[in-house]
């Protein structure tokens, strides 16, 4: 029996993460909580009868399905104990006892923002975590979501290409979810990590979710919230941050979007409010590293006059091609075809229904 096996068939039982930690201190490892009678389990772990029978029963199983399915995917456990565990995520209260990782944990990691929005966001919201992402990436900082659809999947592909970025998922590391990110995840792991508290084939069932956010929080300096109703989940991590005593942040939206409703709670109830990457950098005053790995589009000296007129008319709103000839004076083919010389010098972005929005 390998060393890690009693860990990994600890995470198994999926008990709560601070009565498995207290059990593990305790008795001193995974191994010796296996074999301690219920009734001392009972009393150091203050656990029903029925979840004492559970450890009990869990000691004449094994985890080597689990063991194999980890070596498949290329992934690892890492205990509380060991030292590449994050320096951030022990000081939670509840910090799970293992973490199963692919990709490499780092301790620079504790220099991380986690930022978590809607699965349904709006061109807006996009915008402003694509480039918020992309800018603290690019300064040294590690950014983490939790690799869902909508705004978690637009952080990190805006980090990848720029730094570093971690996805925290819900489910089993070898049950993607949501399944049209493998590649995503795959990318992900060649600077970064993909890593969760669930074993191998764990199901991205919905109760899971709320215990993962508490992960993206407690990696971290702060939250970042894009966008969100006030009952989305992302706002579970606003809350689990300030339980864990981390910043909360969120960025300010029309009105008349509902998404907006999230963040202007939090920012009346005393969240920063964020327009850029650097008003979090100002708030969290750690030392970063500059990186060169993807440069900004700048705007050159020499735009013509039409393509100048075309970027002053936009903003991370989505605007209307119509609406930008009537604004800018011009006819329809050459604001075409201006539009279409800015997409490929990465100034401006097509959007659905034939709008563009600014890039930089």
């Amino acid at each position: 029996m390998s060393q890690i096996e009693p860990w990994v068939r600890l995470a198994k039982l999926e008990l709560s993460a601070k009565k498995a930690v207290a059990l593990v201190d305790y008795f001193g490892n995974p191994l010796e909580v296996f074999r301690a009678p219920a009734e001392e389990l009972m009393q150091v772990g203050t656990l029903s009868a029925k979840t004492a029978e559970r450890i009990r029963s869990a000691a004449s199983t094994s985890a080597d399905q689990e063991m194999r399915a980890l070596d498949k995917i290329g992934a690892r456990a890492v205990t509380i104990r060991d030292g590449e565990y994050p320096a951030n995520l022990r000081q939670i209260y509840d910090p799970p006892p293992v973490l199963f990782v692919m990709g490499e944990l780092r301790e620079e990691d504790r220099f991380a923002v986690g930022i978590v929005g809607t699965r349904r966001p709006s061109e807006y919201g996009r915008s402003m975590a694509m480039k918020i992402s992309r800018d603290l990436a690019a300064r040294g900082l590690c950014v983490i979501s939790g690799g869902a659809r909508g705004i978690d999947t637009v952080v990190h592909t805006s980090a990848v290409p720029a730094g570093r970025t971690i996805a925290i998922l819900g489910s089993g590391l070898d049950v993607p979810y949501p399944y049209e990110n493998r590649g995503l995840f795959k990318r992900i792991t060649e600077s970064g990590a993909v890593i969760s508290e669930y074993v191998p084939g764990a199901k991205p069932d919905a109760y899971r979710f709320p215990a993962r956010n508490r992960l993206i929080s407690g990696m971290s300096l702060g939250v970042l919230i894009v966008e969100s109703l006030v009952t989305g989940g992302a706002m579970i991590t606003a809350r689990t941050a300030e339980e864990q005593n981390r910043d909360v942040w969120a960025i300010p939206g029309s009105t008349d979007n509902e998404l907006s409703e999230g963040p202007h709670r939090l920012i009346r109830d005393g969240a920063k409010l964020v327009e850029r990457a650097e008003d979090i950098l100002e708030e969290i005053g750690v030392p970063v590293e500059h990186s060169d790995r993807r440069e900004r589009p700048t705007i050159p000296d020499n735009i013509t006059p039409e393509q100048k007129a075309v970027l002053q008319a936009l903003s991370l709103h989505p605007k209307h091609v119509d609406d930008i000839i009537a604004e800018c004076g011009l006819s329809a083919s050459v604001a075409n075809s201006t539009l279409t010389l800015l997409e490929m010098m990465g100034l401006v972005r097509r959007v659905p229904g034939n709008s563009y929005v600014r890039a930089v």
